[in-house]
Protein backbone atom coordinates (compact mmCIF):
# COMPACT_ATOMS: atom_id res chain seq x y z
CA UNK A 1 0.00 0.00 0.00
CA UNK A 2 1.55 3.26 -1.17
CA UNK A 3 2.37 5.67 1.16
CA UNK A 4 -0.64 8.73 2.31
CA UNK A 5 0.38 12.03 0.04
CA UNK A 6 0.92 14.81 3.11
CA UNK A 7 0.84 18.84 2.49
CA UNK A 8 2.71 20.84 4.62
CA UNK A 9 0.54 23.30 6.00
CA UNK A 10 2.97 26.30 6.16
CA UNK A 11 4.32 26.33 2.70
CA UNK A 12 2.22 23.93 0.83
CA UNK A 13 5.07 21.16 -0.17
CA UNK A 14 3.62 17.48 -0.29
CA UNK A 15 5.54 14.40 0.59
CA UNK A 16 4.95 10.50 -0.11
CA UNK A 17 6.67 9.85 3.38
CA UNK A 18 6.12 10.20 6.62
CA UNK A 19 9.84 10.76 7.66
CA UNK A 20 10.71 12.88 5.08
CA UNK A 21 6.80 15.09 6.46
CA UNK A 22 8.44 15.24 9.86
CA UNK A 23 11.95 16.18 8.87
CA UNK A 24 10.58 19.13 6.40
CA UNK A 25 8.45 20.32 9.43
CA UNK A 26 11.13 20.81 11.47
CA UNK A 27 12.42 23.62 9.32
CA UNK A 28 9.60 25.53 10.41
CA UNK A 29 9.67 25.14 13.56
CA UNK A 30 13.69 25.31 13.98
CA UNK A 31 13.97 21.57 14.68
CA UNK A 32 11.99 21.92 17.65
CA UNK A 33 8.71 20.16 17.02
CA UNK A 34 7.94 19.47 20.58
CA UNK A 35 5.68 23.03 22.11
CA UNK A 36 5.01 23.82 25.91
CA UNK A 37 1.10 24.70 25.74
CA UNK A 38 1.94 26.78 28.52
CA UNK A 39 4.87 28.98 27.94
CA UNK A 40 4.97 28.22 23.71
CA UNK A 41 8.75 27.23 24.29
CA UNK A 42 9.24 24.53 21.65
CA UNK A 43 12.24 21.53 21.98
CA UNK A 44 13.89 19.27 19.99
CA UNK A 45 13.00 16.07 21.74
CA UNK A 46 9.81 15.31 23.59
CA UNK A 47 11.39 14.26 26.81
CA UNK A 48 13.07 17.94 26.99
CA UNK A 49 9.62 19.62 27.00
CA UNK A 50 8.48 16.81 29.74
CA UNK A 51 11.21 18.21 31.92
CA UNK A 52 10.63 21.55 30.81
CA UNK A 53 6.62 21.27 32.08
CA UNK A 54 7.69 20.96 35.55
CA UNK A 55 9.02 24.38 35.67
CA UNK A 56 5.31 25.19 35.01
CA UNK A 57 4.10 21.86 37.74
CA UNK A 58 6.97 22.76 40.05
CA UNK A 59 7.54 18.86 40.55
CA UNK A 60 11.13 18.29 41.75
CA UNK A 61 11.01 14.42 41.78
CA UNK A 62 15.25 13.93 42.43
CA UNK A 63 15.78 14.51 45.93
CA UNK A 64 18.95 14.57 47.64
CA UNK A 65 19.40 11.75 50.47
CA UNK A 66 21.87 13.70 52.52
CA UNK A 67 19.73 16.94 53.61
CA UNK A 68 16.77 16.43 51.76
CA UNK A 69 16.94 19.32 48.82
CA UNK A 70 15.06 18.28 45.34
CA UNK A 71 15.63 18.98 42.10
CA UNK A 72 13.60 18.71 38.53
CA UNK A 73 16.62 16.99 36.84
CA UNK A 74 19.15 13.72 37.56
CA UNK A 75 22.55 15.63 36.28
CA UNK A 76 21.45 18.28 39.08
CA UNK A 77 20.79 16.52 42.13
CA UNK A 78 23.97 14.61 40.71
CA UNK A 79 25.92 18.09 40.58
CA UNK A 80 24.60 19.08 43.78
CA UNK A 81 25.91 15.52 45.69
CA UNK A 82 29.23 17.01 44.85
CA UNK A 83 28.90 19.24 47.55
CA UNK A 84 28.33 16.64 50.37
CA UNK A 85 30.90 14.38 49.23
CA UNK A 86 33.48 16.95 48.28
CA UNK A 87 33.85 15.67 44.92
CA UNK A 88 35.86 18.22 42.26
CA UNK A 89 36.67 15.91 39.21
CA UNK A 90 37.27 19.22 36.45
CA UNK A 91 41.27 19.69 37.46
CA UNK A 92 43.01 23.58 35.43
CA UNK A 93 45.99 22.00 33.82
CA UNK A 94 48.22 25.58 34.63
CA UNK A 95 46.99 25.73 38.56
CA UNK A 96 45.80 22.68 39.91
CA UNK A 97 43.04 24.61 40.51
CA UNK A 98 39.80 21.83 40.93
CA UNK A 99 36.03 22.08 40.38
CA UNK A 100 32.83 20.32 40.40
CA UNK A 101 31.60 21.14 37.03
CA UNK A 102 32.86 21.32 33.77
CA UNK A 103 31.51 24.67 33.01
CA UNK A 104 33.05 26.04 35.93
CA UNK A 105 36.12 24.53 35.12
CA UNK A 106 35.86 26.24 31.16
CA UNK A 107 35.39 29.58 32.88
CA UNK A 108 38.66 29.68 34.95
CA UNK A 109 40.76 28.42 32.10
CA UNK A 110 40.39 31.62 30.67
CA UNK A 111 41.54 33.48 33.73
CA UNK A 112 45.28 32.27 32.50
CA UNK A 113 44.16 32.42 28.40
CA UNK A 114 42.84 35.99 29.21
CA UNK A 115 39.72 35.26 26.84
CA UNK A 116 37.11 37.87 26.81
CA UNK A 117 34.20 35.89 24.42
CA UNK A 118 31.24 38.00 25.56
CA UNK A 119 31.22 42.05 24.39
CA UNK A 120 29.17 45.16 25.27
CA UNK A 121 28.02 45.92 22.08
CA UNK A 122 27.58 49.59 23.03
CA UNK A 123 31.01 49.95 24.54
CA UNK A 124 32.90 47.14 23.57
CA UNK A 125 33.97 46.22 26.87
CA UNK A 126 34.78 42.36 27.59
CA UNK A 127 34.06 39.58 29.69
CA UNK A 128 34.93 36.22 30.57
CA UNK A 129 31.43 35.07 31.62
CA UNK A 130 27.96 35.84 30.19
CA UNK A 131 26.98 36.70 33.63
CA UNK A 132 29.48 39.27 33.83
CA UNK A 133 28.26 41.52 30.43
CA UNK A 134 24.34 41.39 32.16
CA UNK A 135 24.96 43.29 35.16
CA UNK A 136 27.95 45.68 32.83
CA UNK A 137 24.76 46.18 30.33
CA UNK A 138 22.83 48.29 33.51
CA UNK A 139 25.29 51.26 33.44
CA UNK A 140 24.17 52.13 29.95
CA UNK A 141 20.90 51.36 30.30
CA UNK A 142 20.42 52.95 34.16
CA UNK A 143 18.46 49.84 35.18
CA UNK A 144 18.77 49.12 39.03
CA UNK A 145 16.21 46.70 39.89
CA UNK A 146 17.65 45.63 43.36
CA UNK A 147 16.23 48.11 45.97
CA UNK A 148 17.05 48.31 49.53
CA UNK A 149 13.41 48.23 51.39
CA UNK A 150 14.87 50.41 54.09
CA UNK A 151 15.39 53.56 52.32
CA UNK A 152 14.75 53.02 48.86
CA UNK A 153 18.26 52.93 47.59
CA UNK A 154 18.69 51.14 44.14
CA UNK A 155 21.69 49.03 42.37
CA UNK A 156 22.22 47.29 39.60
CA UNK A 157 23.69 44.34 41.20
CA UNK A 158 22.37 42.00 43.77
CA UNK A 159 26.13 41.95 45.97
CA UNK A 160 25.91 45.57 45.94
CA UNK A 161 22.08 46.17 47.97
CA UNK A 162 23.53 42.95 50.87
CA UNK A 163 26.89 45.21 51.09
CA UNK A 164 24.51 48.41 51.69
CA UNK A 165 22.25 46.65 53.71
CA UNK A 166 24.91 46.44 56.66
CA UNK A 167 24.89 50.31 56.54
CA UNK A 168 21.58 50.22 58.24
CA UNK A 169 21.83 46.59 60.31
CA UNK A 170 25.67 47.77 61.63
CA UNK A 171 26.99 44.34 60.74
CA UNK A 172 30.64 43.68 60.21
CA UNK A 173 31.49 40.20 58.95
CA UNK A 174 34.98 40.57 57.80
CA UNK A 175 37.32 40.99 60.96
CA UNK A 176 40.84 41.38 61.24
CA UNK A 177 43.04 38.70 63.11
CA UNK A 178 46.03 40.70 63.75
CA UNK A 179 43.59 44.04 65.64
CA UNK A 180 40.36 42.56 65.56
CA UNK A 181 38.99 45.77 63.55
CA UNK A 182 35.93 44.46 61.49
CA UNK A 183 34.48 45.92 57.93
CA UNK A 184 31.50 45.64 55.84
CA UNK A 185 33.50 44.53 52.93
CA UNK A 186 36.38 41.89 52.30
CA UNK A 187 38.51 44.51 49.89
CA UNK A 188 38.47 47.21 53.15
CA UNK A 189 39.67 44.26 55.10
CA UNK A 190 41.76 43.56 52.85
CA UNK A 191 43.45 46.68 52.15
CA UNK A 192 43.25 47.32 56.35
CA UNK A 193 45.93 43.89 56.70
CA UNK A 194 48.17 46.19 54.53
CA UNK A 195 48.60 48.45 57.44
CA UNK A 196 50.30 45.51 59.41
CA UNK A 197 52.44 43.77 56.77
CA UNK A 198 53.49 47.03 55.06
CA UNK A 199 52.60 45.76 51.68
CA UNK A 200 52.29 48.80 49.22
CA UNK A 201 51.77 47.02 45.87
CA UNK A 202 50.65 49.94 43.77
CA UNK A 203 53.79 51.57 42.45
CA UNK A 204 54.42 55.43 40.66
CA UNK A 205 56.74 54.48 37.71
CA UNK A 206 57.87 58.18 37.95
CA UNK A 207 59.23 58.53 41.36
CA UNK A 208 59.25 54.94 42.57
CA UNK A 209 56.81 56.08 45.65
CA UNK A 210 54.77 52.97 46.72
CA UNK A 211 50.81 52.85 47.78
CA UNK A 212 48.87 50.74 49.71
CA UNK A 213 45.60 51.22 47.56
CA UNK A 214 45.47 51.72 43.97
CA UNK A 215 43.20 55.17 44.22
CA UNK A 216 46.13 56.49 46.45
CA UNK A 217 48.30 55.82 43.48
CA UNK A 218 46.41 57.48 41.04
CA UNK A 219 45.88 60.49 43.10
CA UNK A 220 49.30 60.51 43.86
CA UNK A 221 50.02 60.45 39.85
CA UNK A 222 48.43 64.04 39.50
CA UNK A 223 51.40 65.43 41.58
CA UNK A 224 53.16 65.07 38.40
CA UNK A 225 50.97 65.86 35.70
CA UNK A 226 49.41 68.89 38.20
CA UNK A 227 46.09 67.78 36.75
CA UNK A 228 43.69 69.17 39.29
CA UNK A 229 40.25 67.76 37.60
CA UNK A 230 38.25 68.60 40.77
CA UNK A 231 37.38 72.75 40.06
CA UNK A 232 35.53 75.03 42.17
CA UNK A 233 32.00 76.21 40.61
CA UNK A 234 32.40 79.48 42.81
CA UNK A 235 35.71 80.64 42.50
CA UNK A 236 36.93 78.86 40.31
CA UNK A 237 39.70 76.74 42.65
CA UNK A 238 41.05 73.51 41.23
CA UNK A 239 42.51 70.25 43.03
CA UNK A 240 43.99 67.02 42.63
CA UNK A 241 41.27 65.31 45.03
CA UNK A 242 37.78 65.40 45.37
CA UNK A 243 37.94 65.21 48.98
CA UNK A 244 40.11 68.73 49.02
CA UNK A 245 37.33 70.19 46.56
CA UNK A 246 34.59 69.04 49.15
CA UNK A 247 36.59 70.69 51.99
CA UNK A 248 36.92 73.68 50.11
CA UNK A 249 33.72 74.52 49.34
CA UNK A 250 32.52 74.49 53.33
CA UNK A 251 34.34 77.58 52.72
CA UNK A 252 31.88 79.16 50.78
CA UNK A 253 28.88 77.68 52.21
CA UNK A 254 29.74 77.71 56.17
CA UNK A 255 28.98 74.13 57.08
CA UNK A 256 30.52 73.11 59.40
CA UNK A 257 29.73 69.30 59.56
CA UNK A 258 31.94 67.88 62.60
CA UNK A 259 30.61 69.11 65.97
CA UNK A 260 31.98 68.47 69.41
CA UNK A 261 29.42 66.91 71.87
CA UNK A 262 30.61 68.69 75.26
CA UNK A 263 30.65 72.06 74.10
CA UNK A 264 28.76 72.24 70.92
CA UNK A 265 32.02 73.60 69.00
CA UNK A 266 32.25 72.75 65.31
CA UNK A 267 34.22 71.63 62.85
CA UNK A 268 34.83 71.58 58.42
CA UNK A 269 37.47 68.70 59.29
CA UNK A 270 37.04 65.33 60.99
CA UNK A 271 40.68 66.21 62.18
CA UNK A 272 40.21 69.12 63.40
CA UNK A 273 37.57 68.02 66.03
CA UNK A 274 39.68 65.43 67.24
CA UNK A 275 42.44 68.26 68.36
CA UNK A 276 39.77 69.82 69.79
CA UNK A 277 39.08 66.73 72.12
CA UNK A 278 41.85 66.47 74.14
CA UNK A 279 40.98 70.07 75.52
CA UNK A 280 37.67 68.04 77.54
CA UNK A 281 39.71 65.08 78.28
CA UNK A 282 42.68 66.23 79.27
CA UNK A 283 44.40 64.15 77.35
CA UNK A 284 48.30 65.30 76.09
CA UNK A 285 49.75 62.60 73.99
CA UNK A 286 52.58 64.65 71.96
CA UNK A 287 55.48 64.56 74.72
CA UNK A 288 58.74 66.45 74.23
CA UNK A 289 62.08 63.47 74.32
CA UNK A 290 64.24 65.60 76.19
CA UNK A 291 62.48 67.09 79.14
CA UNK A 292 58.97 65.08 79.08
CA UNK A 293 56.58 68.32 79.19
CA UNK A 294 53.29 67.30 77.13
CA UNK A 295 50.70 68.92 75.02
CA UNK A 296 47.69 68.74 73.51
CA UNK A 297 48.44 69.72 69.77
CA UNK A 298 51.22 68.58 67.76
CA UNK A 299 51.94 72.20 67.05
CA UNK A 300 52.48 73.48 70.69
CA UNK A 301 54.88 70.54 70.86
CA UNK A 302 56.98 71.74 68.11
CA UNK A 303 56.59 75.43 69.25
CA UNK A 304 58.24 74.11 72.45
CA UNK A 305 61.14 72.09 70.51
CA UNK A 306 62.37 75.57 69.39
CA UNK A 307 63.50 76.39 73.08
CA UNK A 308 65.48 73.77 73.46
CA UNK A 309 67.27 74.14 70.23
CA UNK A 310 67.97 77.94 71.42
CA UNK A 311 69.44 76.60 74.52
CA UNK A 312 71.62 74.34 72.54
CA UNK A 313 73.14 77.41 70.54
CA UNK A 314 73.20 78.96 73.82
CA UNK A 315 75.58 76.35 75.21
CA UNK A 316 77.80 75.74 72.14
Amino acid sequence: MADQQRSCGVCGLCFTQKSTYLKHMRSHTRGKPHSCEVCGSSFTQKSDLFRHMQTHTGEKPHSCEVCGCSFTRKSSLFRHVKSHTGEKPHSCEVCGSSFTRKEHLLQHVRIHTGEKPHSCDVCGSSFTQKQHLFPHMRIHTGEKPHSCEVCGSSFTLKQQLLQHMRTHTGEKPHSCEVCESSFTRKEHLLQHIRTHTGEKPHSCEVCGSSFTQKQHLLQHMQTHNREKPHSCEVCGSSFTRKSNLFRHMQTHTGERPHSCEVCGSSFTQKQHLLQHMPIHTGEKPHICEICGCSFIQKANLSQHMLKHTDDIKIQT
